[in-house]
């Protein structure tokens, strides 16, 4: 017994016991948070057959999920408004630490590791300020706080690492709330979002804004392929009668594009894209409107509209091969694109708004 004790201990001491990685949590492809149904709230793993690995508690609704790119960890975010995110070990579902929110911030649902997995960045609200903020926390040691940035903007929503690992591209939104008034959008007149490229240590690199007519447009939610370009699904905030692009496209240095579709098809996203994904090879986008129940597809050079597909209620769409993977709050699990779109599992979970691949 004291030989194997100071084996092990030699072990721990050298670095050389193996560290725990995805595979211990089942190697999940995918994350996504749910409601079962006793009212609960979970995020779970998913295979990339749709079979659930793990299902984790959360304390309250649950929005989107940052994977740790090495560890079996996700920090699990509150929908927005929320003051909590908590980081949970995926393969025993313990909870490793709990973020709370700086007095006057919320945060906003998303979240991303730096390249190995040392710092946190979060999307936040100083709604006393009515400006965006991201925050720091030191993954290394047990997420502390270690400061906050400018986020470029108002509203910031998704953020994501860009693939050079150097650099944070935001999704500001441009709309003002504050937690008294609930979810009211207090600036609409006036608001207007933009992408922002920050260095991790704060620097604004690049900022664009969309043009005049599409102000209203909120630029919500990202994708970013591996040759740096963004997709961004938008929510318009505009006039009801309207039915403006709800995606574009951005590349560092270059101008902004905005997805061509007819008008029949603009129609039908309802103005609210709710989540936006690119496929592995870069040639095709899509995006979903739980509001609208479609899933849309497009070329992503040209942003050419290429098909439609109605699934009700769905929204939480990432890539899978050359084609993708979509969920819905009817606990379904799809895979494929277009007319090879078919049901890959069905679950007594009512998947939230996102998938988080891994």
């Amino acid at each position: 017994m004291a030989n194997r004790r100071s084996f092990i201990a030699g072990f721990l001491a050298t670095g050389l016991m193996p560290k725990p990685t995805w595979a211990d949590a089942g190697s999940p492809a995918y994350l996504s948070a749910g409601m079962t149904p006793d009212g609960s709230y979970v995020l779970c793993g998913l295979t990339s057959d749709g079979r659930v690995t793990f299902r984790a508690p959360l304390p309250a609704r649950g929005h989107a999920a940052a994977a740790h790119p090495i560890a079996p960890l996700a920090v699990a975010f509150a929908r927005r408004p929320g003051t909590y995110a908590i980081v949970l070990d995926c393969s025993d579902g313990s909870v490793q630490a709990q973020l709370s929110a700086p007095l006057g911030r919320h945060f906003y649902g998303h979240g991303t590791f730096s390249p190995g997995g040392d710092l946190l960045f979060t999307t936040e609200n100083d709604y006393e300020n009515g400006r965006g903020i991201v925050g720091v926390w030191d993954a290394r040691n047990g997420y502390g706080r270690l400061g906050e940035f400018w986020s470029g903007g108002t509203g910031p929503h998704d953020i994501k690492l860009m693939p050079d690992g150097e650099t944070l591209v935001v999704a500001n939104g441009g709309i003002e709330t504050h937690p008294e008034t609930g979810r009211s959008k207090l600036n609409i007149p006036t608001m207007r979002s933009n992408l922002s490229y920050l260095r991790l240590d704060g620097a604004l690199l690049e900022q664009v804004f969309l043009e005049e007519n599409l102000r209203k447009n909120s630029i919500r939610h990202l994708a970013v392929s591996p040759g740096g370009q963004v997709a961004f699904a938008m929510q318009w905030q505009g006039d009801e009668t309207e039915y403006p692009a709800v995606l574009g496209t951005h590349r560092r240095g270059e101008e902004t594009h905005v997805s061509q579709a007819p008008i029949e098809a603009n129609r039908a996203m309802r103005g609210y894209a709710g989540s936006v994904a690119i496929s592995e090879d870069s040639h095709t986008v899509a995006i979903t409107s739980p509001r609208g129940g479609v899933l849309q597809s497009f070329q992503l050079q040209h942003l050419a509209f290429k098909q439609q597909v109605g699934i009700e209620d769905v929204c939480g769409v990432a890539q899978s091969g050359q084609s993708f993977f979509v969920t819905n709050g009817l606990g379904l699990t799809l895979m494929g694109h277009g007319d090879d779109l078919r049901i890959a599992s069905l679950h007594d979970i009512r998947w939230d708004n996102h998938l988080v691949g891994l």
